[in-house]
């Protein structure tokens, strides 16, 4: 249930999709007259974009949370190597069978140098299909086209292909891998995620040393305007929002036993 109502509520929620809802509620309003509320929900729909496409709002929410876990020094000896989906594009790939990289593609490019960092370690892909709306293939199953071709061979992968979001990832996997004490695991995914996926993946019982990837801000944007093409600042105010939601609602159900999770908590 918590799957199925946090996808509903970030469709309605996320900043590009609230504009629009708040656009199509205003002109509803004009045709029957409401001015008033047209005015409201027209102004409001043009904050939402505007702060969203123009100003420097989405790095200042992002950057705190890819600042949370610094990249340590590399061990010395890695037991095993788990990587988060959210790499892929999993739409395209379903269809041309191919290994088409997203955004977030830096997750398995990373985990390919690791792996041969670490030839002896055990690779861990982690990512089903988390979209409620949309067909595609999920990470697992995408993976070991990838890593086969950049040198990993495939009895060292091991595959979790069920999970649709980051409590899955972390319970799911622990469930496949059974870490024994004193294992040293990497946990690979986006720096701005890492907070959520190293508290869900410690209260699975799973201990692993953060590897933050897939860097969005530089940590200099400051407050401002037109510090990124529009695009990009949309996507990136969204990912934050989505984060800093993600958390809360993690904090909220008893997922997480802090809002915010740092190194150590």
């Amino acid at each position: 249930m918590f799957f199925y109502l946090s996808k509903i509520f970030w469709f309605f929620i996320q900043p590009l999709n609230l504009a629009i809802f708040l656009l199509l509620a205003s002109l509803l309003a004009a045709l029957l007259g409401r001015r008033k509320l047209f005015a409201t929900g027209s102004v409001l729909a043009f904050l939402i974009l505007a702060l969203a496409a123009w100003t420097s709002l989405g790095a200042v929410l992002l950057n705190p949370l890819e600042e949370r876990f610094p990249k340590p020094l590399l061990p010395q000896n890695v037991d095993g190597i788990v990587v988060l989906g959210g790499g892929f594009e999993g739409a395209i790939n379903l269809v041309r069978g191919g290994y088409e990289l997203n955004s977030g593609g830096d997750r398995m490019v990373e985990t390919a140098i690791l792996a041969r960092h670490f030839p002896d370690a055990k690779v861990v892909v982690s990512g089903g299909t988390g979209e409620l709306f949309l067909d595609g293939e999920g990470d697992a199953e995408t993976a070991p086209r990838l890593l086969g071709a950049l040198g990993v061979v495939s009895d060292r992968l091991i595959l979790e292909n069920k999970s649709r979001n980051t409590y899955e990832n972390a319970v799911f996997t622990r469930e496949l891998v059974t870490p024994k004490p004193g294992e040293t695991w990497l946990l690979v995914t986006s720096a701005f995620h890492m907070p959520r996926a190293k508290a869900l993946f410690d209260k699975a019982g799973f201990a692993t040393i953060p590897w933050p990837v897939d860097y969005r801000t530089s940590g200099k944007e400051g407050v401002g305007m037109f510090r990124d093409n529009s695009a990009d600042s949309i996507q990136t105010t969204t990912i934050a929002m989505r984060e800093w939601i993600g958390l809360f609602a993690y904090w909220l159900s008893g997922r997480i036993d802090q809002p915010f999770p740092a190194p150590g908590g």
